[in-house]
Parts: C-alpha cells; sequence; structure tokens
C-alpha cells in the first residue's frame, strides 16, 4: 500500500543499506533485550543494524498486545502508519508501487494474491498486452515465445554445439548479463523446467567415479526428488544434510562429517548439491559450506531458485565458481506461471560429463514462428546438417564406388514401394539424397522466410521485468522485502486462542522468525483452540476461496534432540502423497511435517501481507474451520440438501 500523504516517523535508525547484502554475512547472534547502548564498541556496524532491526521489529508491532478476536485487529490504515512508523524507509520503495500499478495492473486491488509462487519474469504484463493489442505496422513482433522440445546428447552440446538460433542467442546473453556469468566460463542450456535442469545433471554426471550425491534441503523438492531417483538407478550414494529442532538450521556438525572425506579413493567425493536460500522456510545457509565441500574434492551444484531477482547477481560466482548453476525464469509473473529453466555448467566440467540423451532441453522460438512457419530454428539446424550430411556421404561413395551399376540407380529412383523392403546401404543412402528440385526450393524459402522473420523478431526483444529490476537494484528490492515478511512474521505472532490459559499461539512458524537476513520465503502451520493442527491443504482451499493462492510442502530432514522427542510425535506427519516411492518409504517413512508456504516477490506491498493477515485472522473464531468446511463441500456438490 502506498499512502503518500501519511507523514513519516522520525525515529529512524540505521537498518537500511549499512548490509545490502545479508548473505554473504556470516550470521550473527541476536543479543538480549539489552538496549542498543551498551552493545560493546567493538561489534561491526552491520551487527548493530541488524540487531537494531529485530528489536525495532519486535517492540513496534502492537506492544503488549494478542489478538484473540478477528474482529478487533486493526484497520489496513493504522495498520500501515504503524508499519511506516517502524520502517520509515519503506517509503523509499514508492517506486515499485508505481511500476506494479503501470506494468502489473493483474495484481491491483480487487485481483488474485498470488503467495504460492515466487520468481522472475523476462516480460512485464503492459508490455505483452499492447504488444498484442498493437495494430500498427510499426509494432514490435515480439510479443512472446514458446518452447519447443528437444533430445541431445548433453556433453556433445556444450563441447561443440552452436549458439542455437538468434532469439535464443539474445535471451542467453540478457540472462547472463542479468546473473553476471561469464559465457566464456560457463555454457548455457534452456530446459523446460527446473526438474529438467536437476535430471540433466544427474543423467550426465559420473557417479561411477564419484558416487557420491549430497544434498542441503528442509523441505521435500520434486526438482530434487528426480535428481535422487536418476542418481540412485546410476549407482550413486545419496545423502543429506539434517536439520535442527526448532530453528531448523544446519546441523553443523552431521554435515561437515558428510563433506570431509577420509579416505580419498578417487580425485572427486561427488556432487555437492546446495541451495543458497530455503524456498519454503526462507533460511539463508553460509557459503562457507561450499568452500568447505570445494577443498574436500566435491563438484558444486548451487541452486539459485530461491533467490531474490537481485540477489542472483550478487552471489559470487567470481569468488566460488560452482560446477554447475540452476536457476530459472517466468515469462509474466502474476499470470499462468510458465517459463523454463536454465542450467549453467562451467566449461572445464562439461569435459567430465558422460553421454547422455535427454528430452528435458528445450529450443525458444517465438510464438508468431510457432504458427506462421512449418519450419523452426530446430528443424532448419536439423534438416541443414542432414543435408551437409548426405553431401559429403554421396561424395564418399561415389569415390569409393564409381561403378554404381545403373540397375541399382534405376531401382532407388523407382522409390521402396514396400514397407518391408531393406535397400542396401549405399542405395538408402542416395533414396534420401534424391529429393525433388521443387521441395528444396520450397523448404530454401521456408528457411529463408523464417531467418529473416526471426531476426527482425530478435532485435525487438525487451526484458521489460529484468530492466525494472536492474533500475530498482539491490538495496530498494532487498530492504522493501524484509521490512513486509518480517512485519508479517511479527503480526501473526499475536494471534492466540482466546480462553486458553497458556495462551496457546494460533501460527507455529517454521524456521527462522523475525531475522533482518531471513529469505522471502515462509512455512508455517495454524492450530484451532484444541490444539490441532489444521491441514495445510485446508487451510490452502479456503485461502482460494479468498482469493488468496497459498502453497504446502513438506519438511523433511529435521533433527530432534533426545528432549525433544515427545514434541515431534506431536510434530510429525508420514508423507501420504500418491505414488509415493519405494525409495522414500525406505528413509523412514517420508516423516517431516506438512505446512502452509507462502512466497513475495518484488511486487508484493503492504496491502498484501494485510490482506493475507486479516484471512488468516479468521481462524481465531472457533467455528470458522467447521462453517467453511460446510460451504465449500456445499458448493462443490451438485445437490445441497436443505
Amino acid at each position: 500500500m502506498h499512502l503518500p500523504e501519511m507523514e513519516k516517523a522520525t525515529d529512524q535508525v540505521c537498518f537500511q543499506g549499512c548490509c545490502p547484502n545479508p548473505i554473504f554475512r556470516v550470521p550473527v547472534p541476536v543479543p538480549g533485550p539489552e538496549p542498543v547502548q551498551t552493545i560493546a564498541k567493538s561489534r561491526s556496524t552491520a551487527a548493530v543494524c541488524r540487531h537494531n532491526f529485530t528489536a525495532m521489529t519486535k517492540s513496534s508491532f502492537f506492544p503488549n498486545t494478542h489478538f484473540t478476536n478477528h474482529e478487533s485487529i486493526h484497520s489496513l490504515q493504522e495498520s500501515f502508519i504503524q508499519f511506516l512508523k517502524a520502517y520509515p524507509k519503506y517509503a523509499e520503495t514508492a517506486q515499485i508501487d508505481e511500476i506494479r500499478a503501470r506494468e502489473y495492473c493483474m495484481l491491483s486491488v480487487g485481483n488474485r494474491l498470488c503467495f504460492d509462487y515466487a520468481g522472475i519474469g523476462l516480460l512485464s504484463q503492459s508490455q505483452v498486452m499492447s504488444q498484442y493489442n498493437s495494430t500498427t505496422e510499426n509494432a514490435p513482433d515480439f510479443v512472446s515465445f514458446g518452447l519447443k522440445h528437444k533430445s541431445l546428447n548433453l556433453k556433445s552440446q556444450l563441447l561443440y554445439g552452436g549458439e542455437g538460433s538468434e532469439l535464443e542467442s539474445i535471451i542467453k546473453k540478457r540472462i547472463t548479463d542479468f546473473l553476471r556469468i561469464s559465457q566464456n566460463e560457463y555454457c548455457m542450456v534452456f530446459t523446460a523446467n527446473r526438474s529438467s535442469a536437476f535430471k540433466l545433471v544427474a543423467e550426465s554426471y559420473p557417479f561411477q567415479s564419484s558416487r557420491k550425491l549430497l544434498t542441503v534441503y528442509d523441505h521435500e523438492s520434486e526438482a530434487l526428488e528426480t535428481m535422487i531417483s536418476t542418481s540412485e538407478k546410476r549407482g550413486a550414494r545419496v545423502m543429506a544434510s539434517e536439520f535442527k529442532w526448532p530453528g531448523l538450521r544446519i546441523h553443523s556438525e552431521n554435515l561437515r562429517k558428510l563433506i570431509v572425506r577420509k579416505k580419498k579413493k578417487s580425485k572427486h567425493s561427488g556432487l555437492f548439491v546446495f541451495p543458497l536460500q530455503s524456498r519454503v522456510t526462507g533460511a539463508n545457509y553460509s557459503y562457507q559450506w561450499m568452500t568447505m565441500a570445494q577443498q574436500h574434492g566435491w563438484h558444486i551444484l548451487l541452486d539459485a531458485c530461491a533467490l531474490g531477482p537481485k540477489n542472483m547477481d550478487t552471489f559470487g560466482l567470481s569468488l566460488f565458481r560452482p560446477d554447475f548453476l540452476i536457476c530459472s525464469f517466468y515469462k509474466i509473473f502474476g499470470e499462468n506461471p510458465t517459463g523454463f529453466g536454465c542450467l549453467f555448467i562451467k566449461r572445464s566440467t562439461a569435459q567430465l560429463l558422460e553421454n547422455s540423451t535427454d528430452a528435458g532441453t528445450v529450443s525458444i522460438v517465438p510464438v508468431k514462428n510457432m504458427f506462421s512457419f512449418p519450419v523452426t530454428d530446430i528443424d532448419i539446424e536439423q534438416k541443414s546438417e542432414l543435408l551437409r550430411n548426405q553431401d559429403s556421404v554421396d561424395k564418399s561413395v561415389s569415390q569409393a564406388d564409381p561403378n554404381i551399376d545403373q540397375q541399382s540407380q534405376n531401382k532407388i529412383s523407382e522409390g521402396n514401394e514396400a514397407s518391408d523392403t531393406v535397400m542396401p546401404e549405399k542405395e538408402s543412402i542416395t533414396a534420401e539424397r534424391k529429393l525433388e528440385s521443387s521441395e528444396k526450393e520450397e523448404f530454401e524459402k521456408h528457411v529463408t522466410a523464417h531467418e529473416r522473420h526471426a531476426k527482425n523478431e530478435s532485435s525487438n526483444i525487451e526484458c521489460r521485468c529484468l530492466d525494472q529490476i536492474d533500475t530498482l537494484g539491490l538495496t530498494l528490492i532487498s530492504s522493501r522485502g524484509r521490512y513486509l515478511i518480517n512485519w508479517l512474521i511479527s503480526a501473526l505472532m499475536k494471534f492466540h486462542h482466546p480462553s486458553r490459559l497458556d495462551d496457546f499461539p494460533l501460527v507455529k512458524i517454521y524456521g527462522p522468525k523475525v531475522k533482518f537476513d531471513r529469505g522471502q520465503g515462509l512455512a508455517f502451520n495454524i492450530h484451532d483452540w484444541k490444539g490441532e493442527k489444521v491441514e495445510p491443504v485446508l487451510v490452502q482451499k479456503l485461502a482460494d476461496r479468498n482469493n488468496i493462492s497459498l502453497g504446502h510442502g513438506f519438511l523433511q530432514h529435521i533433527w530432534f534432540p533426545d528432549k525433544s522427542e515427545a514434541e515431534k510425535q506431536t510434530l510429525i506427519d508420514r508423507n501420504t502423497k500418491e505414488n509415493e516411492t519405494e525409495r522414500i518409504k525406505s528413509r523412514k517413512g517420508g516423516q517431516g511435517i506438512s505446512v502452509v508456504t507462502i512466497a513475495l516477490t518484488f511486487l508484493a506491498d503492504f496491502e498484501d501481507v494485510y490482506k493475507l493477515w486479516t484471512f488468516i485472522a479468521q481462524f481465531l473464531d472457533a467455528d470458522f474451520v467447521e462453517r467453511e468446511r460446510w460451504r465449500y463441500d456445499a458448493l462443490n456438490h451438485k445437490t445441497i440438501e436443505v
């Protein structure tokens, strides 16, 4: 919400800009409730900044207040005034509100709130709509793009393949520039999605010589499960880091033992799959784990899919140089979340990969070309290569056997009418080479027209969303997200059930809570007045009826100390998803905690998180769930009995 007429608070504190990239910094323990003045002078400005931020967040919102009735919560305007007093520099992010209003009208008031996925779009909605609606001759041809699946040998493509069409080359360059990745050091392939990128690596990595696969994920991931399944089939030994309850920090002792090599039987230990941030809990992880893994002979796969839009270009590739990097981009945020995955592979590592053929790779083609021309970029490359190969084969055949008898050539020219007839190899090659001149001319016309059209469209490519993100910058985007997610967490923790002597909270948050350097993801559960968890899927359905899209996930690899064993029994669920594999069953039956998840994007505003807060407040009503469950069931029946 942008209310420029509201006066700004005067009690500003230094928590904006003094730590522009918190991911790089080692987490600093938050001290006790003592005032800032008693902090030792030796502490860095960044540490003081984080301490001030946490203290201000916890003390500024509804101090000494617990909400036990959804009708008693503060209004939007009243809440926003308090929000601005705590975070006065939020007003400096008004440029994002202007971009949202101008370029992404589907996010306006009254439309659906999207908290179920976070990502980076290439195009803006207004950009696409203006191009679709334009009737002028000079309107840009490029409105969007489509994906064409293909199968290839990944290693051969990386070592000897070209850059693809001009359209692909331009998009590749725009993305590598956005991420600040050197095309001289890394090669890039487009994949159908994030899962396809993980599977490609699993199918190509040399697990026969480097047998271990070590992952660091506090949640279940479809992409990771695909990689694990594929790797195990190829002989990999799969290991996973654990996360300490209740903060879900990495179990350092456990992970260190898994990384350190006791016996160096081979040059490389295996593949270390590491996300810099949990896309579910919002926890950030230290870069030092990558350094340790590299020192002990691990190849590094860096999963950057959960990072914010400007964190992606500042995560220190020049320092750590992972062997693989995976990220993904959407076409347009807020609509159908379709896009593609990006797999970056270090050129020196590509030579170590094994040959594999997979259909997860894609080519990017203009939408218009998919309908206007029967020939695509891939068709052009394949047919041109085929013609070149056939020319060279024919020349070699004629040189090797210039006395091919006329009778054989006559048989070839008549065609192979019988489907079960097998021609000699030389005759088959010659027959395939004999295309009618008219067909050749028609093909060449299509190729020329296609290349000319693609060139025109390529010159009009504008990835406006990436341009907007670059203009806004890291400090503005990360600060805004930090304010919103921490306000939401603080506000959710104010909900307590009425008539409970123990002040039982409505919301249970997993992972980091109010914290300066946390991500914009959040995992939580809602509990009713009896203390029983409201199933995340039900919360998701009820939110959907309120025009709010939430996600749900499954936390796993949680390590409970002995003193928390009783708590573990009340929290742990079993993953009961359909088609559960034997691999998951063999690992403690897929034990973990099912949770509701949200993710904020750089376009989120205060009104978005306030609406989510007011929706969750309704669960304070003891009858809300049953009432809504009845309504939900009634609306999904053809006949409603009275």
